[in-house]
């Protein structure tokens, strides 16, 4: 949704990079070409005019032109300022000192309200929560049965006495939903509400008799964020009618020009508390501004990221594999290549974690192309193999490349290809395991451990010269380092005494 905007701010800082001092003129051009982005992306113009001033105001002050590098000062004045429009810090939802808390969702038809009753309850749900969602969308047809399958997905409890299609009394359910929570010892209630095509007067006191008859602890008004300037124009309406606590913005995985998420807590002056970002229950998260933020200005979301990865990551098994591959390489099999697949899939769709990594930006054509069902492919591939074949691919030739082929469905050379990818795989993940990085053998700490011995044995099997005077020279050497080590004195530095100072030979190839 941000991408337009992204690319459109990351030219406008190209431009002042390399510069060791901006010039009032520097600061109005790039301030004008932030203002042009802005509006582009649809986000409303007293937003546009407050950001562009406070941007511009703490530009021209010391804290630029007196920084080391102004064009980081004021990618850092931007990023601030983005926090601050998107709502500062994270708002957390109130809970009730005494359950059920009571959650009411409010918005128009359309903007998701149903489905994201389900993300709710299933992310609450993860939080150790035991929410029931409430169907009190009575008007709208099938909105009764759309909720209890969305609670059936979800692993919810629903509450739908009425069947919907025009017939039922939505505040008499909402109230009694409460006292039905309470004896089945539910702790949260979700109130999914009737929308309207367009702001009414029956859909506002419908809301509000509802929010008298259960006393939420939280209004949460439901954004498309797909709308636009009109979202806003809504949001405020509902704010000066009924109220609300704060805002959830849905479908934010849309190709939109994604203003309102940019406006709507600054005019509003109430924060947005959580996005959806898919069609999936799982594509659901609180909302941080300050993720949001660096991700706009393409400098990814690694928090986001690490949280995915513990959610979805057991320790156990990670320290398992971690000791399996210190053990050395041929520990790893394809087995476990799977089971390490698999587990980044259940994070996610793949181009949606690399978005995430700083600096990606430049790769968006490329991640966007990426074929998703490659994964699949490779899953298929290994499923094919037998367990011998599975534990040591080594034994895989010609005939049981053709028969692997064969069961999953692809070419020989694909066979070929992934065999040879989990090999470099599994040599660098075991580097890395124990301690070291991949290409930089001899290096103290950089995996080149059995080399480096290699080099020691050669070295006490080093021919001595011919020449006596040499050889005289090389013994009192000797004799001088032997009674270094005895008495603990300090080495000798190069040129005071010993043999000149060199490099290891594998050092030396490495630094050319």
């Amino acid at each position: 949704m941000f991408d337009t905007l992204s690319d459109r701010l990351s030219a406008t800082f190209k431009n002042l990079r390399g510069k060791g001092r901006l010039s009032e003129a520097d600061i109005d051009a790039t301030a004008r070409e932030i203002r042009i982005a802005l509006l582009e992306a649809d986000v409303a113009l007293p937003v546009v005019r407050a950001f562009i001033k406070q941007v511009k105001d703490r530009a021209m002050g010391s804290e630029v032109s007196q920084a080391l590098n102004p064009a980081q000062m004021v990618i850092k004045i931007v990023n601030d300022e983005l926090i601050t429009i998107l709502g500062g810090e994270t708002r957390r939802l109130r809970f009730a000192k005494t359950a059920p808390t009571v959650i009411m969702l409010a918005g128009l038809q359309g903007a998701g309200k149903t489905t994201l009753a389900g993300k709710l309850g299933r992310w609450l749900k993860s939080q150790g929560h035991a929410p029931l969602l409430v169907a009190c969308d009575l008007q709208r047809p099938n909105a009764v049965n759309q909720l209890a399958v969305v609670a059936e997905r979800a692993g919810v409890g629903v509450y739908a006495p009425q069947p919907g299609n025009g017939v039922g009394d939505p505040v008499q359910v909402a109230k009694d939903s409460i006292e039905y929570a309470r004896t089945k010892q539910y702790d949260i209630v979700i109130v999914d509400t009737a929308g309207r095509l367009g702001i009414d007067a029956e859909m506002m006191q419908q809301a509000a008799d509802i929010r008298d008859a259960v006393q939420p602890q939280e209004i949460l008004f439901v954004v498309d964020a797909m709308v636009g300037q009109d979202a806003v124009n809504t949001a405020e309406a509902f704010r000066d009618g009924v109220g609300f606590d704060g805002v959830v913005l849905s479908k934010l995985d849309g190709d939109a020009r994604g203003g309102a998420a940019l406006s709507v807590a600054h005019v509003t002056g109430k924060q947005i508390m959580f996005a959806s970002n898919g069609e999936k229950l799982d594509d659901f998260d609180a909302f941080h501004p300050d993720r949001m933020a660096s991700r706009i200005l393409g400098m990814g979301d690694v928090l986001s990221l690490i949280e995915k990865a513990e959610q979805t990551f057991s320790q156990a098994e990670a320290e398992k594999m971690a000791a399996k591959l210190a053990k050395g390489p041929k520990e790893f099999t394809l087995d476990d290549f799977l089971a390490q697949m698999e587990q980044v899939r259940k994070m996610g769709s793949i181009s949606k974690l690399l978005g995430m990594l700083p600096g990606m930006g430049q790769f968006k054509d490329q991640i966007n192309n990426l074929d998703e069902r490659e994964v699949d492919r490779t899953a298929a591939i290994i499923k094919s193999m037998t367990p011998a074949e599975r534990q040591d691919p080594t034994i895989i030739n010609g005939s049981r490349r053709a028969r692997i082929a064969r069961g999953s469905g692809v070419d020989v050379s694909a066979v070929k290809n992934l065999v040879e990818r989990f090999f470099e795989a599994r040599k660098m993940m075991s580097r890395m395991a124990q301690g070291g990085m991949p290409g930089l053998p001899g290096m103290p700490g950089m995996g080149g451990g059995a080399k480096k011995k290699k080099q020691v044995k050669q070295a006490k099997g080093k021919r001595q010269s011919g020449n006596p005077m040499k050889r005289k020279a090389e013994a009192e050497a000797a004799a001088a380092r032997r009674e270094q080590a005895q008495t603990g004195d300090a080495p000798s530095l190069p040129g005071q005494g010993g043999q000149p100072f060199e490099l290891p030979d594998e050092f030396k190839k490495f630094m050319g």
